[in-house]
């Protein structure tokens, strides 16, 4: 098993890389595209700026490798935080396009009620569990992950979306389409239930 994390300069990756390593499995860490192209599984996971992401995507060279790889190949691809939102159409931030893979749009939380409701979202928060999922194997209903987000994903497919969470309003904060996984949760900074949720994915 070869998973592969995509190192594009906006991500926790030593966090997960640490979640992960010690599995029976080859890990790659690198901004290389043959990487992508060699592995079984690719991670995707950033915190920051949509449209600065997009633009290091660009200039790596590595949209088309993931693109073939995603959507070619089919090959399992989990999204994390900004790594699931890159997978979307286009994003508020920055006024950009994404990747483009899944059904979906990318948008600012906002809330008159500023004094109960800071943005970012910051924090543990429960989700609840929304369709049948693999990623979702042994978590129950209701268990809590780490945030850190100022937009959401916004997709017009609700039977893609297999977790929700409430902050402001009711929001995606898990969805598949077919090989293509994404959280807006950081399951590496979430304990053992972000330990489950990875070794799910590693085992798909």
């Amino acid at each position: 098993m070869k998973i592969h994390i995509v190192n594009y300069g906006m991500g926790n990756i030593f966090s997960l890389q640490k979640k992960i390593q010690d599995k029976n499995i080859s890990l790659t860490v690198s901004s290389n595209a043959s990487d992508i192209i060699n592995a079984d599984k690719v991670i995707l996971c950033g915190v920051g700026h949509f449209k600065m992401a997009m633009d290091n995507l660009r200039e790596l060279a590595l949209i088309d490798p993931l693109n073939d790889f995603a959507l070619s190949q089919k090959k399992p691809v989990l999204g994390i935080c900004l790594g699931m939102q890159l997978m979307a159409g286009y994003s508020e931030e920055g006024n950009s396009n994404g990747l483009g893979w899944i059904n979906a749009s990318v948008k600012k939380f906002t809330s008159d009620r500023t004094k109960k409701f800071k943005v970012p979202h910051m924090g543990w928060n429960t989700i609840s569990l929304s369709n049948d999922n693999l990623l979702m194997r042994n978590i129950d209903e209701n268990a809590e992950f780490y945030f850190a987000h100022s937009y959401y994903l916004q997709t017009d497919n609700p039977k893609n979306i297999f977790n929700e969470t409430k902050y402001i309003h009711n929001f995606c904060s898990g969805i598949n389409q077919e090989n293509i996984f994404g959280v807006q949760y950081h399951p590496e900074k979430s304990h053992d239930v972000g330990q489950i949720l990875l070794d799910n994915f590693i085992s798909l």
